[in-house]
Parts: C-alpha cells; sequence; structure tokens
C-alpha cells in the first residue's frame, strides 16, 4: 500500500504526470523513500549528483551560500515538484545545498535507470524537457519579479500563489518561515515586514502564519497594476 501511494504521489509531479503508468512503474521500481526532519540537509554544494528528487510531502528549499557568509535561497519546492534532473543526469556536482524547511518525504530516483528507460522510452525524454521548461520558466518569473515588481507587490503575488478561491476572503498559511519567505521573493526580513504593512490597506492582515485577505481580486489588482503607479504606494 505504501508503494502504491509514493507511485500515486510521484504520479502527481510534473516530471512524470504525463508518462503512462507502467513507465512510472519501472522508473520508481528501485526509487528510495526517505523522510527528512526539519533543517535536515539533503545534499550540499559540491556533492556528486546521483539521483533525482520528487518531493511527497513538505517543503524543500534549494540555496547556495557566498563567500561572505550569506545564503542565497535559489528556491522553494513542495509536493509535486522535482528537482536536480540536469545535473544528475550529467553526473556533475551540485552546484546548490538542499535542506528540509519542513519534515517531509523525498522520493529519490537514480539518474541510471532514468537513463536507461529514457533510451528506451522517448516519451521520458520529454516529460524531462517539460520539467526543465517549467524550472527555466519560473527563473524568469523570479528574475522579471525582482526586476519589475516592487516588495509589496512580489510578497501580493506570493501570497495569490496560496490562495485556494479564486475571489473573495480568503486566509492562507505561511508554507515556512519569513525569514525564508524574504528571501524566496529577493529581499530582507525587515523589507518583508514593511512589505506586509503596506499590504494592509489592499486589505491583508499578518497575524503570526497566516494572512488573511479580504478581497483576493483587489489582491490581484494591486499586483498586477503598473510598477510606476505601485512604487508611488509601496516605496
Amino acid at each position: 500500500m505504501a508503494h502504491l501511494q509514493n507511485i500515486d504521489a510521484a504520479h502527481d509531479s510534473l516530471l512524470l504526470r504525463n508518462l503512462p503508468a507502467p513507465i512510472v512503474e519501472t522508473l520508481l521500481s528501485d526509487a528510495i523513500k526517505r523522510n527528512y526532519g526539519r533543517g535536515e540537509t539533503l545534499f550540499l554544494q559540491g556533492e556528486t549528483a546521483q539521483s533525482i528528487h520528487v518531493v511527497l510531502n513538505g517543503w524543500v528549499k534549494l540555496y547556495r551560500v557566498g563567500p561572505n557568509g550569506n545564503e542565497a535561497v535559489v528556491n522553494v519546492f513542495t509536493r509535486g515538484h522535482s528537482f536536480g534532473e540536469a545535473i544528475a543526469f550529467r553526473g556533475g556536482d551540485y552546484p546548490v545545498s538542499a535542506e528540509a524547511v519542513t519534515d517531509c518525504t523525498m522520493l529519490l530516483i537514480s539518474a541510471r535507470s532514468f537513463i536507461s528507460t529514457m533510451r528506451k522510452e522517448p516519451d521520458v525524454a520529454l516529460a524531462v524537457l517539460a520539467s526543465t521548461f517549467q524550472h527555466l520558466h519560473e527563473l524568469v518569473s523570479q528574475v522579471e519579479q525582482i526586476k519589475a515588481q516592487t516588495g509589496a507587490q512580489r510578497v501580493a503575488e506570493f501570497l495569490l500563489k496560496l490562495c485556494e478561491c479564486t475571489e473573495g476572503e480568503c486566509i492562507v498559511t505561511l508554507p515556512y518561515d519569513k525569514v525564508l519567505i524574504a528571501g524566496r521573493l529577493g529581499m530582507k526580513p525587515e523589507s518583508l515586514s514593511r512589505a506586509f504593512a503596506k499590504l494592509k490597506p489592499v486589505g491583508v492582515t499578518i497575524s503570526r502564519n497566516h494572512a488573511a485577505i479580504k478581497d483576493i481580486g483587489a489582491l490581484r489588482d494591486y499586483a498586477e497594476e503598473d510598477p510606476a503607479a505601485a512604487w508611488n504606494k509601496a516605496t
């Protein structure tokens, strides 16, 4: 039963969701399920990549530590996301480190087995391309947000992505601590606090790890409005 649950969860991932069940079963035949506690390291920058990681539950962050000791958050992943495909296929060294932000469950798929299956099944190669494109699209979106949006607008968009409804009121749970949210959005923690304060007139109230949104439509309009107009409000 646990094995079947792993297959179902992995099949929901962007990397595997469009593949036929028999191919997924083959790819996961020797996959390893691992549980990590909050703060536990999955791998460190410079280690040799041998596996593709699929998040079954929880949150994981990828980060780099600069020469000055400052940590730069590269990305944060949750259920259904995969990472490490390209570097694992090359057998290269990880350019980032990975850490469990919360207690999490991971599925580690052998890169060697994945490559073997990919040579026999062209659809697997297409799935890898789709996943790689998604990673690139997300990185481009992050750069665009940092360049074209105010800090408050980036926070607004972050909150909107957490909403389970499309209109009206909504209360969302912040998935990880504010320091990590700030790093994920390219901000300092103090800047994040100011951004939260600037969203109050738009109907956003922060209480511990929850955000109460009075009007999703109004928040979306704020996130999408012309940056020049937003700067007048948020700087």
